[in-house]
């Protein structure tokens, strides 16, 4: 589950769409009602079942290994994955729906709309003589752009042409609200130029792997693209001293996430001039086809102002040799198999402990949902997400609404100034389940049976020039920042929502057919987590309308920084194996939200249940079946070299830990399963973290 910053996701984009958005949406709305599905070819759902635990754990001791890890010795990793679990398992599901749909919509010779853009991507994607025999032929106008590049003016003519068309490799540019002005969009430039995860990667000495693996790939994807093989490893090493200087002025992840004010940092257009001397903004923003504004974020200024020194004391081979390699590195997925496959031996063997690429269908889909998400979106709900699904939804989230303002009231450790402050957050939620209630428009886009790269690049520039009409623009309510079909949720700062597409309402997650405590450990605990990200340390720097601000007294400021250093020692002291520690910093926020949602899910499990019966359904207790699915929702493997990226870079902490770092802080588990003071799963009161 994502803080969603559509900061992070939107900056890589877009010129106005001649249609506005469409009027409110119902299911597969623009889509011919001819769609079907054959749900006897779909993969199955991993739901709870007492037969999956492992009796030779104690769930007081190793409560994820009683839990998971009988299914997952069961279920070992395929070979085209980097993990495997709940969430892999659902996203598979989902992937067997959008290809039926997709083969629908190819075979129709007279698709029109959404249709015709999903038919045409998913026929040029699988048509692999057709891509192998244009060879590197669909990108070469580009190359020969970069070979023209004679100085820093031409360099800065490039940039903004290849930003134009949504392929900028040096930052990130795009519209996102207004941190001051939350209803506002506005413009925000940001880093981006390195291939590798994160900063740190360029320096970390447990890294130099990575990073030798990266120089040989560089290499080969150069020599792919027509350089001599010994020219190649020259350049390679160019590309890497280019990247490296980048990395030392730009900001890490841990850094990225607990630091969110880091993304805002306004300035006129003649201050932003000043930071980039020779780089015009006014120019820039002229060419993006976007109104000149009064002043746009130029987050991380140290950052603009490294690469702009780069323009005129770096030799512009140096700066051709990298943008040559990214180009052809970016495009290589969609080129001949020696690329792609290429692409594969770096960022999924060599990264990620990857064993098999993903089957070309699997892939062709990946790239419809980064290029036209939303359209594949609108017939996806068509065919797969029950009303009553988004029924009991809306009652499940207002139930833990219920169950959060309870706590917010009854927090002791808050004043009342800055209790009244949150309460106020908490009224102005706004959930959004399911689907958009208004489609986002797709007149314009033009995509053909002729070229897969060629649609996949019409639709970049055709995203990136919608995004760009949005800038000075007031922010669209309706817009979602997910796609329906995407197993996830999310909650945005900017906009105090929390959003729950159609595809993770599914076992384990939820189930219309379950009873109230398996929901409420599932999906009600995902519907606490995303609430309690608006008060998490950097969703609580927002106010109920999403403006940036400050509404904490400084006494209770310095209590919640008390009990979140608290949190966060305690997942420093996790080991995914000898000399792997988690970084609690890095996962803070996530952490916060699992801890809060599980104890705000809990509560109102107990009110829903309030004066029924406990039925002791399979031998287990209500209290025992919330926290057992639970500890299902959390039920994941993965490669070695996946656990060391994600310890590296993903603001989430492993999953098996997930699973018990919220449970271990409340003593309802302790009583549930009858554990004793000194069990592992039980923090004594000296250790007990209670925030929300």
């Amino acid at each position: 589950m994502l803080l969603s910053l559509s900061i992070v996701a939107a900056l890589a984009a877009c010129k106005p769409a001649e249609k506005a958005a469409g009027d409110t949406a119902a299911p597969g709305e623009g889509a011919a009602p001819k769609l079907t599905l054959d749900e006897s070819k779909l993969p199955g759902v991993n739901s709870f079942q007492a037969a999956d635990l492992d009796t030779s754990k104690n769930a007081c001791t190793d409560f994820n290994g009683y839990v998971n890890s009988k299914w997952l010795a069961a279920n070992p990793i395929p070979g085209d994955r980097t993990s495997w679990g709940a969430f892999e398992m659902l996203d598979e599901r989902s992937t067997a729906v959008q290809r039926q749909l997709a083969e629908q919509a190819a075979a129709d010779a007279n698709a029109k709309g959404v249709e015709k853009i999903i038919g045409d991507l998913w026929s040029t994607g699988m048509d692999e003589a057709k891509i192998e025999a244009q060879g590197i032929k669909p990108i070469e106008s580009r190359l020969a752009a970069i070979d023209k590049l004679t100085d820093a003016d031409s360099l800065s003519a490039y940039m903004r042409d290849t930003a134009s068309k949504g392929e900028g490799t040096l930052f990130g540019f795009g519209p996102e609200a207004d941190f001051k002005d939350s209803s506002m969009n506005t413009a925000y430039a940001t880093q981006s130029g390195l291939g590798l995860p994160d900063r740190n990667y360029y320096f970390d000495a447990d890294k130099k792997q990575n990073r030798d693996d990266y120089e040989k790939h560089i290499a080969k994807v150069l020599e792919l693209g027509g350089t001599p093989a010994a020219d190649a490893a020259k350049q390679a090493k160019d590309v890497m001293a280019f990247e490296t200087r980048l990395a030392k002025v730009s900001k890490s992840s841990e850094e990225m996430q607990r630091d969110i004010s880091l993304y805002y940092n306004p300035v006129s257009l003649a201050d932003a001039d000043k930071l980039t001397p020779g780089f015009s903004w006014e120019e820039f923003f002229k060419s993006q086809g976007v109104a000149a504004p009064k002043a746009f974020s130029l987050a991380m200024p140290a950052f603009h102002e490294e690469w702009n020194k780069m323009r005129s004391d770096t030799p512009i081979d140096q700066w051709k040799h990298y943008l040559r390699f990214h180009v052809i590195d970016e495009a290589s997925p969609y080129l001949g198999n020696a690329f792609v496959q290429e692409n594969f031996n770096f960022y999924g063997a060599a990264m990620r402990g990857q064993k098999e690429m993903k089957p070309r269908w699997k892939r062709v889909l990946a790239t419809t949902n980064s290029q036209a998400g939303e359209a594949l979106g609108q017939m996806y709900v068509q065919v797969a997400f029950p009303a009553e699904s988004k029924a009991r939804m809306e009652t499940l989230v207002q139930n833990l609404r219920d169950a959060l303002k309870v706590r917010l009231e009854n927090l002791a450790w808050m004043s009342p100034e800055t209790k009244k402050k949150a309460m106020e957050k908490w009224a102005a939620f706004k959930p959004k389940i399911g689907y958009p209630d208004k489609w986002r428009p797709w007149d314009g886009l033009e995509t053909s049976r002729d070229s897969y790269i060629g649609n996949v690049l019409a639709a970049n520039e055709y995203n990136y020039k919608y995004e760009m009409s949005k800038i000075g623009k007031p922010v669209d309510k309706t817009e979602w920042g997910m796609t329906p079909q995407l197993v996830n949720a999310s909650y945005n700062p900017l906009a105090n929502e929390i959003t729950f597409p159609a595809a993770i309402l599914q076992p384990p997650f939820f189930d219309p057919k379950a009873d109230d405590p398996t929901n409420y450990g599932g999906i009600g605990a995902v519907i606490g987590h995303e609430m309690i990200h608006g008060y998490d340390d950097q969703g609580s720097r927002f106010g109920p309308t999403g403006n940036f601000e400050n509404w904490w007294s400084p006494a209770d400021a310095k209590g919640f920084k008390g009990l979140t250093d608290m949190l966060v020692a305690q997942f420093d002291g996790y080991e995914a194996a000898p000399g792997k520690k988690l970084n609690g910093n890095l996962t803070l926020g996530e952490n916060i939200a699992d801890l809060g949602g599980l104890n705000v899910a809990y509560q109102a499990m107990k009110k829903a249940t309030d004066g029924a019966p406990d039925p002791k359904t399979n031998g287990f207790t209500n209290d025992q079946r919330f926290f057992l699915n639970f500890g299902t929702v959390w039920r994941r493997s993965m490669t070695e070299k996946e656990i060391d990226r994600r310890i590296a870079t993903d603001e989430h902490a492993l999953a098996s830990f997930r699973a018990i770092g919220a449970p271990s802080n409340m003593p309802e588990f302790a009583t549930a399963f009858s554990c004793k003071p000194t069990d592992p799963m039980v923090r004594g009161e000296g250790k007990r973290i209670v925030i929300w």
